[in-house]
């Protein structure tokens, strides 16, 4: 006689289904656990148990001839299947999956593409949304808040599995036919029971998906169900555990099966009926505030409980949820203010848990990539470090060069980029290879983001270009998809550029984010790549820079000077080795020109400014003399001709060696200084000088010092050597010994 059958209709991440089931599992004892999964990795299925496993792990079946064809099947503490598959090893249970196997797959070879059309609300809202139409018969707004209350948070301890399976049926009844595959995966469910139920002396349990429960409870003939599998053919296929992430279990994720709050989920796992939940989330939230330098104190805990259940009341629900307390911590600990919420908020509901498989788990589909990819570019893995040069012109140098890029994407660097090869033209790499034993664990862990290795590059390199506010970092980012040869990402990410682009006024952030992209463009000319997109961009962001240039420039303490200096800098290289326009570089230049004329401008960078503009011939010698000389004038404060000069010559000090007449006005100012001003801007004068070597110190002493008719050469340039000359040429030497 077939052993009795239990279906437990359960939510794929719900830790009140999960509560529930082992409270049923251990007052029915099932000698046979079956679980909603592909049916070809059962053998995976006690690795669950293991003391090493850590939860959150995904199952990973793939494509042994392509990985990119793969497919992860989270588990999180609170996942239902999870515990289920726990038990069963503790209880010494038979324990396997019972789905559709792995290798059965939409577009396998030797057949048309299947697979059913995703379900929308306008199609089948019923199989869309089952839960949502539980929830409005209930008078719920939403299913999560239904789903919620009646079992994932509802403290009695009697089963739900029997109201499920009854409201499931009584759904499914209204709901239109399934398509093709869910189907199959309905009848090879039941032909799975069927065996269990045969084979076992004692009840079996089944955990499946409550949307599942109605069909696998209905009797079906083995022929029929037979029949709907009859000439699928197959995949071959491989199996593992993979690393997941607690963001990754989020809804917002884009995971159909995630959860809206897998920290509350976690929460209530971990917390009994019995004890104060509402408290310890809260006390968790003042821990966190706490962290983060706000003050909390007890009594506006205390008052955020009373109110969390006074909104649960108003609401006519049995105990407040998540949302109830994240009301009630704005109000009484946040004071109101919901941005210190949004600070804290993805810390708590969220998480960053990041699971860990054993050590035996099979080889990962990452790990056989690369071993892949070693082979056909030749390259070896060697602990020692040694170098290798790249040709990009050559298919062998672009794959190997290729290869190395996506993994440093992964932040597995076994290259480090030593010289990109600016002298010798952009066709050229050099790197230093050392390959780490850490490095494999690394790919492991980024299977969270693919299956191969281009695929998890471009989707952890997406995540973080849509995760990074700041133009410049993630201009970075994009040039990382570029050189990787990601097409995908590289074009998600110029698109990203430019939304945030049109979105900003910030001068610091447009500036920070051409030179990136300047080395985009450049690199265009050795890789393949859709760069003509950025070709049009670029121009926007440096006529964007141009127009907030003038405002930013005000005002500027000397860390904000310093800072916008340097940007200015790297901004005018990058503007000229992207070669754009000249219309373009002319409005970049115009706003240069205004903050010579601009009061206001902060003097260091007003000066780095006409340097720029001297050097691109848009200031004559005679111009750029008569400019220092008025910023240099004796009406001028010390401070701010000293941050002009600073920044007019500090890196561009050879200037004076050849120009008579800049040299002549910085010599009539430097003359002019009475002593303290002189000594008390000596360090930054020095500094200007720094990067000459000895040589161009001593061709600038005989240019500034040969009008005196003194033979200065038999003088070496030391410390007191100043000494020996009158106030005006002891200056001069002193500024150059200095430099020394």
């Amino acid at each position: 006689m077939p052993a009795d059958v239990s279906l437990f209709g359960i939510r794929h991440h719900g830790p009140g289904s999960a509560r529930r089931l082992v409270e049923a599992l251990d007052t029915l004892q099932p000698g046979t656990v079956l679980i909603e999964g592909p049916a070809d990795a059962s053998h995976l299925l006690p690795m669950l148990a293991d003391p090493a496993m850590a939860t959150p792990v995904a199952l990973l079946t793939y494509a042994e001839d392509d990985p990119a064809d793969a497919s992860f099947f989270p588990f999180a503490d609170y996942s239902p299947e999870y515990q289920a598959a726990r038990w069963a090893v503790a209880k010494g249970a038979e324990l396997r999956f019972i789905d559709l196997p792995a290798a059965d797959r939409p577009g396998a070879p030797g057949r048309e593409t299947e697979g059913d059309a995703p379900i929308t609300a306008d199609d089948d809202p019923i199989a869309h949304d089952p839960i949502g139409i539980l929830a409005a018969a209930a008078g719920y707004a939403d299913g999560e808040s239904w789903w919620s209350d009646v079992i994932e948070e509802n403290p009695e301890s009697t089963t739900v599995f029997a109201a499920v399976a009854d409201a499931m049926t009584a759904l499914r009844r209204e709901a239109r036919p399934l398509g093709p595959r869910e189907a199959a995966r309905e009848a090879h469910m039941r032909i799975e029971i069927a065996r269990a139920a045969k084979d076992s002396d004692r009840p079996v349990a089944v955990v499946c998906g409550a949307w599942h429960v109605p069909a696998l409870a209905e009797r079906h003939s083995l022929a029929a169900d037979r029949a709907l599998l009859k000439g699928r053919p197959k995949a071959k296929m491989k199996a593992t555990w993979a690393p997941w992430t607690a963001p990754r279990l989020a809804r917002s994720s884009g995971y159909g099966a995630g959860v809206v709050a897998p920290g509350w989920c976690d929460h209530l796992w971990h917390t009994r009926a019995t004890q104060d939940r509402d408290s310890i989330w809260l006390a968790r939230i003042a821990r966190v505030m706490r962290t983060r330098g706000h003050f909390v104190s007890t009594a506006s805990v205390i008052e955020a409980q009373r109110l969390g259940h006074a909104l649960a009341a108003l609401r006519e629900r049995p105990h407040p949820g998540f949302e109830e307390l994240r009301e009630a911590a704005i109000a009484c600990l946040c004071n109101g203010e919901a941005a210190v919420w949004d600070d804290i908020a993805a810390e708590l509901l969220i998480g960053s848990a990041v699971g860990v498989i054993p050590a035996d788990t099979p080889l990962a589909p990452l790990l056989e990539d690369l071993q892949r990819q070693q082979k056909a570019t030749r390259l070896k893995p060697e602990a020692l470090e040694r170098a290798l040069t790249l040709d990009l012109r050559s298919d062998s140098g672009l794959a190997r060069s290729t290869l190395l890029h996506r993994l440093n994407a992964l932040d597995v660097p076994w290259g480090h980029l030593a010289d990109a090869g600016r002298s010798r033209g952009t066709f050229r790499e050099n790197w230093l290879l050392a390959w780490q034993p850490e490095y494999a664990v690394r790919l492991v862990e980024n299977l969270v983001h693919g299956s191969t290795i281009a695929k998890a590059a471009a989707g952890r390199l997406g995540e973080a270009m849509r995760a990074e506010a700041d133009l410049g970092r993630l201009a970075a980012l994009v040039r990382s998809a570029m050189v990787a040869d990601l097409d995908q990402a590289t074009e998600a990410g110029i698109a990203l550029l430019e939304r945030r682009a049109a979105l900003t006024d910030d001068c610091h952030a447009l500036l920070a984010a051409l030179p990136p992209m300047a080395d985009i463009l450049r690199y265009g000319e050795a890789r393949a790549g859709t760069v003509e997109h950025l070709g049009e961009l670029m121009p926007r962001i440096v006529v964007q820079a141009a127009i907030a240039l003038p405002y930013a420039a005000r005002g500027l303490d000397d860390d904000a000077a310093g800072a916008l200096r340097a940007a200015i800098l790297a901004a005018e290289s990058a503007i000229q080795l992207a070669q754009l326009d000249a219309d373009v570089v002319t409005r970049w230049h115009d706003a240069l020109a205004t903050l010579g004329e601009d009061d206001q401008a902060t003097r260091l960078v007003a000066g780095t400014a006409a340097r720029l503009l001297y050097e691109a011939d848009r200031l004559t010698a005679a111009d750029a003399a008569t400019l220092l000389g008025r910023m240099l004038s004796p009406g001028t404060p010390v401070a701010q001709a000293a941050g002009f000069f600073e920044g007019f010559l500090e890196g561009a000090g050879a200037r004076l060696i050849h120009d008579s007449v800049l040299r002549d006005a910085v010599d009539g100012w430097l003359g002019g200084l009475d002593e303290e001003a002189f000594v008390a801007n000596l360090p930054l004068f020095r500094r200007v000088f720094a990067a000459l070597d000895r040589n161009e110190r001593r061709r600038l002493l005989d240019a500034a010092l040969g009008s005196t008719g003194k033979d200065h050469r038999g003088y070496r340039l030391l410390p007191g050597a100043a000494a020996l000359w009158p106030a005006h040429e002891a200056r001069i030497m002193a500024l150059m010994t200095g430099a020394a």
